[in-house]
């Protein structure tokens, strides 16, 4: 008999439950690609916003995120290329997905300081081209990079935040980790960093999310391209839109890592057998 787990047992004269040899039938088939759960009316919807680039690891770094996206409900997934068209790898990868997505592209110039802005300030456009404050719909925006690993739990986290919820992010400013410091009251009252610890917002890029209605609120607020310093871009787009006091700590009063820094490491002998055909 046919059984999901991918076996199938087979009656034998000796033994009638003697042999487990792996199968696959249509209907477990499908079961294997499980698609993101229902869109419910009742959860606010999380906008993820992934800046991406032409590389060797690129189709393998956005295939492991969005295996892990099709587990969170209500999640629709901005991606914006850097190239001057969208290309097919990224398009393709993101149809067979079955999740919820905005597909854009916008081409970073070599003399941006900090890498994954212009993509990023394409996407909040989108945003507010395509929400007004005064929608109903509540929502949060998370910038989710490519080559990061995140928890389920840390979209859980997030979902309700007022106005910008933090937590802590591993493998980030040569620390094991990076964090906030929370007072007895519950609020943030400063970082747990080596790099440049006097920053109003010592953060990650990955150790936030923002309500969206303040986004939408706050339409003038973008990351600046130009003039901006190693590890100061969250910090002066954080800074236009709340104070210290303002944010809501998460993961266990940020004494929880939910999300880290990874890196997906290519060959060494990247001039050694490929196939463009196959491998994208």
């Amino acid at each position: 008999s046919d059984n999901c787990s991918g076996h199938r047992t087979v009656k034998t004269p000796t033994n009638r439950k003697a042999n487990i040899i792996p199968s696959w039938n249509k209907d477990c088939n499908k079961q294997v690609y499980v698609r993101p759960p229902p869109w419910s009316d009742s959860l606010p919807t999380i906008y993820a916003i992934t800046p991406t680039y032409k590389r060797l690891v690129q189709k393998a770094d956005l295939t492991r995120m969005s295996n892990t996206l099709l587990h969170v409900a209500n999640l629709h997934w901005i991606v914006v290329e850097d190239s001057e068209s969208k290309t097919s790898l990224v398009g393709d990868l993101l149809r067979k997905t079955g999740l919820k997505y905005t597909h854009l592209n916008v081409h970073e110039t070599e003399n941006i300081t900090s890498r994954g802005s212009r993509q990023r300030n394409l996407a909040l456009k989108w945003l507010r081209d395509n929400f007004s404050v005064n929608d109903s719909n509540e929502g949060v925006v998370y910038f989710a990079d490519d080559d990061n690993t995140y928890s389920l739990e840390l979209f859980d986290e997030m979902r309700y935040t007022k106005k910008v919820s933090v937590w802590p992010v591993g493998f980030t400013g040569e620390m094991r980790f990076a964090s906030c410091k929370v007072n007895e009251l519950g609020k943030v009252s400063g970082w747990v960093v080596v790099f440049a610890p006097n920053r109003r917002f010592a953060i990650d890029m990955a150790g936030f999310a923002i309500n969206l209605k303040l986004i939408l609120s706050k339409s003038d607020v973008n990351f600046r391209l130009f003039n901006v310093s190693r590890g100061k871009q969250e910090t002066t787009f954080l800074q236009r839109l709340v104070t210290l006091s303002d944010l809501e700590p998460k993961a266990a009063n940020c004494t929880k890592v939910l999300v880290w820094h990874t890196r997906t490491s290519e060959p060494p002998n990247i001039q050694s057998l490929g196939d463009p055909n196959i491998e994208s």
